[in-house]
This record gives structure tokens, sequence and C-alpha cells, in this order.
């Protein structure tokens, strides 16, 4: 029997949020590669493990009402569900969460210890994720490898740059490959094609 978390996470509900998240994301790609379905120009970036925090849940909240969506689906791709959560801790790793939730609401669903083992919560666990909604028109694909988390969707520039200010720090893409991901390569030095790969793909439109 598969445990519940806060909000109970049954298999139909999970294959929902997996199948909406495919349709926004490739799930098989992983960054510097292009992640999203539909172009990421302009894409924001921030450490992937601020994105599993409860402060966090604010932005999460904005992006999915600007688009219309009514719940946030948070999506946990690696460890894999089949041969970690569920052998493991009987849990599936998703969340569906109402936009008119809080934040302590959000922690209880990534905080949530199955068997009260922290290191079965997604906040800890968590390697690669993507949170999008229903209409799959913005997302956050997030990996702890590189420890980034790029984020896409921005209805106008004008939104983009006030959701910036007010939930951030967020750096665009050459901003993230001059102070995020130095730190995650040896030598400090992000190599060059990973740069070129990253720029081309979440980089400003070409004019």
């Amino acid at each position: 029997m598969v445990e519940p978390g806060p909000e109970t996470m049954d298999h139909n509900g999970f294959r929902g949020v997996l199948s909406r998240a495919a349709a926004a994301f490739d799930l098989t790609v992983r960054l510097p590669g292009q992640v999203c379905r539909e172009g990421a120009e302009g894409a924001l970036f921030c450490e992937f493990d601020a994105v599993l925090t409860p402060e966090f849940w604010p932005a999460l909240r904005a992006m999915a009402r600007w688009h219309g969506d009514s719940h946030v689906e948070l999506l946990v791709l690696e460890p894999d569900y089949e041969s970690f959560y569920l052998p493991e801790y009987r849990t599936y790793p998703a969340v569906s969460l109402s936009v008119e939730a809080g934040m302590d609401d959000y922690w209880a669903e990534i905080g949530h210890e199955p068997d009260g083992d922290v290191m079965g919560s997604i906040a800890i666990s968590a390697n690669v994720i993507a949170v999008t909604g229903a209409s799959g028109r913005w997302g956050c694909w997030g990996e702890r490898d590189p420890e980034v988390a790029v984020f896409r969707g921005f209805p106008t520039p004008a939104a983009r740059q006030e959701w910036r200010e007010r939930y951030g720090p967020f750096l665009d893409v050459a901003g993230a490959l001059d102070s995020y991901l130095p730190l995650t390569f040896a030598g400090g030095t992000v190599p060059e094609a990973y740069a070129a790969s990253l720029t081309a793909n979440y980089g400003p439109p070409e004019r």
C-alpha cells in the first residue's frame, strides 16, 4: 500500500501529473539541453535548493495564476519513482497544490517525511524536478547536479521583471554562467560547450 502524504497522491493522480509535465517538458533531456517543449528564450535562473523551500511558494503560485492554472504541480524525475520512492517509502514523488494554498501547505507537501525518514522527503531527496500547471504555458526545471533551476513562461517582459524583483534573486543565462554554475565544475570553469548550449537554449531571443 502506498503511504499518503499530506495531500494523497495516488497512482492515477501521479500519472496525471506525469502526463502534464511531459506535455510541458522533454523529460528525457537534461541541462544544458533544451528541456522545454516551448521556447525558453529569456529564461531566468536561481539556485536549485531555493525552489524546495516554503518561501518560494509565492513565486510558483504567481506563475500559475498568470496562465489561469488552479494548481501548481511538481514532479520528481530523479530519483526514479519505481526504483526509489515506491520500494523505499511507498510514495509517489509528486505534488498537486492549489494556488490558494500557503507556504506552510507547500512545505507540508515537499517536506513530508514518509515513515519519519527525512531522506524520503522531496526537499531532501529530489535531484531533478519539473514544475508546471495544467496549461503547460509556464514551467520550472531544476537539477541538483548543476545546482540551478530555470524558469520560463513570462507573459510579458514587464511581468518577467516584476516577478524577478519581487521574488528574486534571479539571473539571466549570462549571470547564471558567471555566478551559479562555476561553483559546480572542477576548477570553477564552465566548459565552453556547456556554456554555448545553455546560452543557445535559454538566452535572450535573437534580434
